[in-house]
């Protein structure tokens, strides 16, 4: 089936392709980068026809939670201000994109980009019903943005072939994905939509 995207009804998120989750940063996502030139042709055409276009980013404080050296599971990564923060230079957002910071406060884990950042609530206000979703990293950030969306009563498309994770476990991604479709996203990859 594809899918024609409307201007006033879908938006685009494209979630945390930041310096740290490539290759070469601080909390690499294996392979990262390669879906950057697809997210760049979802961007083309979200963009050709005036279609909302969301960039989230974790913005972290020096001493946020999720950090290991105060207690979390992860290295520091994405500080507010610092290159590592910055999205990926090669990704080609326009002007218009609206950014969502999250994970701003030093005490609370933010993976969604829904989770204290007021989306929701602006999203409805301007009338989107739908949104396309893709990312890094596929079983934590983009899965629990997407999980949000679909609880906030949107309908959600997970684009599969811009998307990347780290499958710490073996298996992390394929279940995270299940888990997604599970909850009524719908798979599509670039060949769908138009």
């Amino acid at each position: 089936m594809k899918y024609k995207i409307n201007k006033n009804e879908d938006a685009l998120i494209i979630v945390d392709v930041q310096v740290d989750f490539c290759p070469g940063g601080a909390l690499p996502v294996p392979e990262g980068d390669k879906i950057i030139p697809v997210l760049n042709e979802y961007i083309k055409r979200f963009d050709e026809v005036g279609a909302l276009i969301i960039a989230t980013r974790d913005w972290h404080p020096p001493n946020h939670s999720s950090f290991k050296t105060y207690g979390g599971l992860w290295p520091p990564h994405c500080i507010q201000g610092t290159d590592g923060a910055k999205f990926h230079p090669d990704l080609r957002l326009p002007k218009r994109t609206k950014i969502i910071s999250k994970a701003t406060d030093p005490s609370k884990e933010a993976y969604s980009g829904f989770e204290g950042t007021g989306l929701s609530e602006e999203l409805k206000k301007i009338g989107i019903k739908r949104v396309f979703v893709g990312g890094l990293a596929t079983e934590y950030c983009v899965k629990n943005t997407v999980l949000d969306a679909l609880k906030y009563g949107f309908e959600v498309f997970l684009l599969e072939d811009a998307i990347k994770g780290i499958d710490v476990n073996p298996g992390d991604v394929n279940r995270a994905i299940e888990e997604m479709l599970q909850k009524g996203a719908k798979k599509i990859t670039l060949s769908d939509v138009e």
